[in-house]
């Protein structure tokens, strides 16, 4: 009996706070447009190739686009060689204390082997310009199909079409396991 006495107040009390709260007003968010700000091209300012009706796939428009891009990607890169050779060069002073040069070492050991990787990409990019040049850029490799806009824009350096690289990277996984 006491029982049912507490849920008849707290049933009261619920609807007396249930009472006092205006309804919500449900709003739909609208999305923002979404940009494609996840292409290498906006990373260096340049807007994302708007093919024209009709247009050729690599068309000189689209070659001059690419070029575009493969440059400015490599100036940056360049430009980090430079700064790192500049820093390593700046902070290689003979620290006293162990520690301290163990981890000066350390950080000097990950940036050159960022740099290693940026130098493979630096060729890479260089490849992909030379592709360019002998109009060869922006077919597959292994089966000769259009790579596509969108990937390139993503990945300027793609030498395969999206299935042959599902397929290396299938194949990769295989052998290395």
């Amino acid at each position: 009996m006491a029982n049912d006495n507490q849920n008849q107040v707290l049933d009261e009390q619920t609807e007396v706070i249930d009472d006092q709260k205006a309804p919500a007003k449900r709003v739909r968010k609208t999305k923002p447009k979404s940009t494609e700000s996840g292409t290498t091209a906006s990373l260096f300012g340049i807007a994302p190739y708007q093919p024209k009706k009709n247009e050729e796939y690599m068309s000189e428009g689209q070659l001059e686009h690419f070029r575009q891009i493969l440059n400015a990607w490599k100036a940056e890169l360049m430009s980090e060689v430079d700064r790192t050779l500049n820093t390593m060069q700046d902070e290689s002073t003979a620290l006293p204390d162990v520690n301290d040069r163990a981890t000066q070492e350390e950080e000097f050991a990950i940036e050159l082997r960022t740099r290693d990787r940026e130098r493979k990409l630096i060729r890479k990019i260089e490849q992909s310009i030379e592709a360019i040049q002998n109009e060869d850029y922006g077919f597959c490799e292994t089966c000769g199909i259009e790579i596509g806009l969108r990937r390139l824009e993503a990945r300027p350096t793609a030498t395969l079409c999206i299935d042959c690289k599902t397929l290396a990277e299938i194949k990769e996984k295989q052998n290395n396991g």
